[in-house]
């Protein structure tokens, strides 16, 4: 049997549509994540390995900018 035969393809799976308050309650959760990171002092933002600034700069970001491996 050639190799062609033994692989499957799933086809490309499209992103689920989400309700408003499903986004509404990602973006919360979201934001208040970012504003925790904003509290940590440094010894604790050392503890995770960022600075000061990694976390401000996290913690200035828009809800809806988020990396997309968070996405479900």
């Amino acid at each position: 049997m050639s190799m062609t035969h033994d692989m499957h393809y799933a086809p490309a799976r499209r992103p689920a549509l989400r309700s408003p308050l499903g986004l509404f309650a990602e973006a919360l959760v979201v934001w208040q994540q970012r504003r925790a990171l904003a509290r940590l002092d440094d010894a604790r933002l050392c503890d995770i390995g960022l600075s000061r600034e990694d976390a401000r700069r996290e913690a200035a970001r828009p809800v809806w900018d988020v990396p997309t491996d968070w996405r479900a």
